[in-house]
């Protein structure tokens, strides 16, 4: 069930308590705290957690039993996840389950074909076959319901798109969930489908998109509401189910489209500021993770990766030789290059460490003029902050004196936080606050449309089968995709002040 960030266990080392393949690689370079930031920014989408010893022993049997042996069962055509329907089955001791309750099966087919309200295509979910059950033989009748409300239930948790189909730069995930348990403890409560509809997402967001999607159905009927709209609604709401149910109190919240950072202390913002964030291209665009800032490296150096340098610096030399000269800058053998800390510094004042397999940290810039533009999107993938020395201060619990006094002594100094603080690097082109309306924001990375194709697709049967495995699935998108923008780290000294800038 759902593990509170309060509640998150780690051991003598600071290191979350998570199975090491959903942990990402780059946490080996580091230590302590550090290992704590990666396990949170990919802490994925494990299931069977709830199984006991006992049910997990239990060999199927009976029709049902066998049509989960062997090959994935198949209904008029379409496959199913057996090993997602054998974890729900094995605890009701592989016996058919919805003909004894048909109440319930009605209450929740009808909840599946609703799917709609949650910007979800029913048809994911077998929405064909459900309307047509009941011409199918009992054992197969049973295991297509049960399928398609535990496909739902692990759309509404963890996201429609499986890990296997998102992008490098889309790494946010929920907390584990095991909705087999889910489904078998609500059969015997008094409402199966309030207890599936309370995986999605609780927040404000999540409502006010709800809400402004039934708003351009019914508008739709009558002036052909855009379609764009209704698209970037349904965009949004698929990113909110990427989001953990239950959020850290305090936290760090960076919405790339709002260009905004913001600060929370027992969930009110108490520091808000202008961020700086990646240029359009491929290759510069801000992705979306979470981890935690562990510490603050004052006057801090630039190792500049390999990419930067070839795109970047080495143009600029063929037309000024002496470039490297005028902005303290040394290439170093391995193809990247280490700029000197300094007032002119790409980093600025102060970077806060954030360990992440993107190389993307907030810092400060020495280009203050430009947080004063309506686009701000210059850099090459990290977040520069318009008053770093003011967040350094809050973070860090110290007078804005002292922390003043770092920077004015020029050496180079890391002061770690008392405890990590979590932080999140979004991509919401449509966000609301308590109380407040739906706000718009451009989607100048053209992603809304992007992800709503793959909302729309059926999934293949590959997408299927993963659907009950998502504890694997995030072990291989996060252990097998190299990134873009990572580089090769020769030190655990060095990754710390490698990034994008």
């Amino acid at each position: 069930m759902l593990l509170p960030w309060s509640k998150r266990k780690t051991g003598p080392d600071g290191r979350l308590d998570t199975p090491p393949a959903l942990i990402s690689r780059r946490e080996s370079l580091l230590q302590g705290t550090i290992g704590l930031a990666a396990a949170l920014a990919l802490a994925g989408c494990a299931a069977g957690e709830g199984e006991s010893p006992q049910s997990a022993a239990l060999e199927p049997s009976g029709d049902i039993g066998s049509l989960l042996e062997g090959q994935a069962p198949m209904v008029a055509g379409e496959t199913l996840d057996a090993e997602l329907l054998r974890r729900f089955y094995v605890r009701r001791g592989f016996e058919p389950v919805w003909d004894t309750r048909q109440a319930q099966a009605n209450a929740l087919k009808a909840a599946v074909l609703r799917a709609r309200d949650h910007g979800l295509d029913p048809e994911m979910f077998h929405a064909n076959l459900l309307r047509r059950m009941d011409m199918f033989p009992p054992v197969r009748r049973d295991l297509l319901l049960s399928h398609a409300v535990l496909t739902y239930a692990e759309a509404l948790v963890f996201g429609a798109v499986p890990p296997e189909r998102r992008k490098d730069g889309e790494a946010l995930w929920p907390e584990s969930v095991d909705v087999t348990e889910v489904l078998h403890n609500a059969l015997d409560g008094p409402d199966p489908v309030a207890a599936i509809e309370a995986l999605a997402p609780k927040t404000p967001t999540y409502a006010a998109l709800r809400q402004a999607l039934q708003r351009q159905r019914s508008a739709g009927i009558f002036d052909r509401t855009p379609a764009s709209r209704l698209r970037l609604i349904e965009a949004n709401l698929e990113r909110q189910r990427w989001l953990p149910r239950e959020l850290p109190a305090d936290r760090v919240w960076v919405n790339v489209p709002d260009q905004q950072l913001v600060l929370y202390r027992d969930h009110r913002p108490v520091f808000v500021t202008r961020v700086v964030v990646g240029e359009a291209t491929d290759r510069k665009q801000s992705p979306e993770f979470s981890t935690v800032i562990v510490s603050a490296l004052f006057n801090p150096p630039w190792i500049i990766p390999h990419d930067i340098v070839e795109a970047d610096i080495r143009p600029m030399l063929k037309q000024d030789p002496l470039y490297l000269v005028k902005n303290k800058i040394t290439l170093l053998p391995n193809g990247e290059a280490k700029q000197a800390p300094g007032p002119q510094a790409g980093l600025g004042a102060v970077m806060f460490e954030m360990p992440n397999r993107f190389d993307v940290y907030l810092h400060d810039t020495p280009d203050k003029e430009a947080f004063g533009r309506d686009n701000r999107r210059i850099s090459n993938g990290c977040i520069r902050v318009q008053n770093p020395l003011e967040f350094a201060a809050l973070l860090m619990d110290e007078p804005m004196e002292a922390i003043q006094r770092k920077v004015a002594a020029g050496d180079t100094v890391r002061r770690t936080l008392s405890e990590p603080v979590p932080v999140f690097v979004l991509y919401h082109t449509a966000f609301a606050s308590a109380g407040r309306d739906l706000e718009i924001r451009p989607d100048f990375y053209g992603r809304d449309e992007a992800l709503w194709q793959r909302l729309q697709n059926r999934p293949s049967e590959q997408d299927l089968v993963g659907l009950g495995q998502m504890a694997a699935a995030t072990s291989r998108s996060q252990a097998g995709q190299p990134s873009s923008r990572r580089s090769t780290l020769s030190s655990s000294s060095r990754s710390a002040v490698q990034r994008r800038s």
